[in-house]
């Protein structure tokens, strides 16, 4: 099945490394000099994450990494604000399950804003489609401590929800460079990682070494 690309902004080559931001692991610099690190490693896309960040510094941090990624000309979204998203002007938010639902997002939102929404099921997946969804976040597919409610799924459901439908689907979930090959075939366009590069000693370099590895799990 060909996969619908709603937005130029949203494309496959877009999707193949989604760096989603973690200010645990910072290690005495600021998050827009990690999240450039990631950028200048290969990361095609980001995701300002920050649970536990005040409205006012989440804003601060928005904006700066707003700024980071026009430059870098990566496609930047916000993880469930969507108010800010639209305050601020970012390229699109990306919400969960239990998060406002995505047709509302989209009615927010406009037309022409990019909307991810997380995935488990075949239902859910067809469902965020309907409701506007450009991307989905499908996970998680491996063990992962980046989210405390996290549920693994199967890959025979992530490749079950790849074939139900059109829009790009990145898998999500405890992925790091020793198993992202285990994902080949399943019909992804990309994944989406947190420690895989935010934890690492070197952003950069651990970004480059993940986007070559999934560049040859798409090719297999």
């Amino acid at each position: 099945m060909n996969k619908v690309f709603k937005k130029t902004n949203c494309t496959a080559e877009s999707l193949l490394l989604y760096a989603i931001t973690d200010r645990r692991w910072l290690n005495g610099k600021s998050l827009s000099e990690v999240a450039e690190e990631a950028l200048k490693g290969g990361a095609t896309f980001l995701q300002l994450r920050e649970k536990d960040l005040d409205e006012k510094h989440f804003r601060e941090e928005a904006l700066s990494l707003k700024k980071l990624c026009a430059r870098y000309h990566v496609p930047f979204v916000l993880d469930d604000n969507v108010e800010l998203a639209k305050e601020i002007d970012a390229d699109g938010v990306h919400v969960g399950q239990s998060d406002m639902e995505a047709d509302d997002v989209r009615a927010l939102l406009g037309p022409d804003k990019i909307l991810g929404v997380s995935a488990q099921t075949v239902e859910q997946a067809v469902r965020a489609e309907k409701m506007g969804a450009d991307y989905l976040g499908v996970g998680a597919v491996f063990a992962t401590g980046s989210k405390d409610d996290a549920k693994t799924i199967s890959k025979q459901t992530l490749k079950d929800i790849c074939a139900a439908v059109s829009i790009p689907v990145i898998a999500i979930g405890g992925i790091n460079a020793d198993n992202v090959s285990e994902l080949a075939g399943t019909g992804i366009v990309g994944i989406s990682v947190i420690s895989a590069i935010f934890a690492q000693p070197d952003p950069q370099q651990a970004a480059k070494e993940l986007r070559q590895k999934v560049v040859e799990m798409l090719k297999r």
